[in-house]
């Protein structure tokens, strides 16, 4: 298979340094990306998931061209992002998260006019390829009013539509529908794949686990700055299906409940999550034996006055990987 992104040997190490007086006492290595390699292939939605502080936004960063690697590279169809990065980056369309990078100021249609002549299209240029792009994200009828009257969900497409503007093989899109309500991040999904249908190649940064599943064709899991799993969402699911597990609703919960669980034979991890709706904590409890751990959990519930309103086995999801492979959730 053909390669759009190819990363190889990717390190990034940061010196932290503690002077006293002007002179350094004590000099120490953060290792923030520490040897990772991966391609991703022509047409496909590559997923880059972590937890926070795993390293994910400093792989974006070199990707990007934003931050210089201690060593290894990226290349962006062929071209080396450090050593060649005008050429490299007219490859890449970019949607960062919490970048505010369209003009409030400015109506949809003049931003991406604007967008367009950055990438040296004359003025008929610009306005053929603006009208493509709004069309295709279905905001043509609000094309004229200013961003700033626009809805969350409507300013991320403009900012989808200013990654496009510049008809880029390759799209990064990091968390595009962070702070969305359901039916726009549910438009956005249906935008991103349809963009994989035209031949784009997408990398995808997540929060939602279930958006990860549903658009990705193989995910590469970062934690601790090195790649921990990569392949397909099936291949992940299956991968841990020695581990079961278990979910209970429990009307109250504290540390020291989840600490004795957590010292059961045969349990692996224990999540706690509180359930505004059902006024309930949620324990997800990954085990290698339900038989056995069963009583003993429910013993150090009734010893703690835990009273269970639900008690469920459940197929493992991408969540229970990604929590079995790090030790906690995506969005911590």
């Amino acid at each position: 298979m053909e390669r759009a992104v190819e990363v190889k040997n990717l390190k990034k190490y940061f010196i932290s340094r503690k002077k006293k007086l002007f002179k350094t006492i004590d000099k120490k290595e953060f290792r923030a990306v520490d040897d990772i390699s991966f391609d991703i292939y022509k047409g496909e939605v590559f997923g880059f998931l972590g937890p926070n502080g795993a390293g994910k936004t400093t792989t974006i960063k070199m990707i990007t061209g934003l931050l210089r690697p201690t060593s290894g590279y990226v290349k962006v169809m062929e071209k080396d992002v450090d050593k060649n990065q005008m050429e490299a980056l007219k490859n890449l369309g970019t949607v960062l998260a919490g970048d505010r990078s369209v003009y409030w100021k400015l109506t949809g249609r003049e931003n991406l006019e604007y967008f367009a002549s950055l990438y040296g299209c004359n003025s008929k240029e610009a306005k053929e390829r603006t009208s493509k792009v709004l069309k295709k994200l279905e905001l043509e009828e609000k094309a004229d009013i200013l961003v700033e009257k626009f809805s969350t969900g409507m300013k991320q497409k403009v900012a989808l539509g200013k990654a496009l503007i510049s008809e880029a093989p390759v799209l990064l899109l990091d968390e595009p529908t962070l702070g969305l309500d359901p039916q726009s991040a549910l438009n956005l999904r249906e935008i991103i794949l349809n963009l994989k249908n035209e031949g784009k190649t997408v990398l995808l940064t997540t929060h939602y686990m279930e958006e990860a599943d549903f658009l990705c064709d193989r995910i590469a899991i970062i934690d601790g700055g090195k790649i921990i799993a990569l392949d397909t969402p099936e291949n992940l699911k299956k991968s841990i299906n020695k581990v079961k597990l278990i979910k209970i609703e429990v009307n109250n919960i504290n540390d020291g409940v989840i600490s004795d669980i957590e010292k059961i034979d045969k349990i692996e991890t224990v999540l706690s999550e509180y359930d505004s709706e059902k006024r309930a904590y949620e324990l997800t409890i990954h085990h290698s034996n339900g038989e056995e751990i069963i009583q003993p959990i429910l013993d150090i519930l009734s010893y703690n006055k835990s009273s269970i309103k639900n008690i469920k086995v459940v197929e493992p999801s991408l969540e229970d990987v990604f929590i079995s492979l790090t030790g906690k959730s995506l969005r911590e």
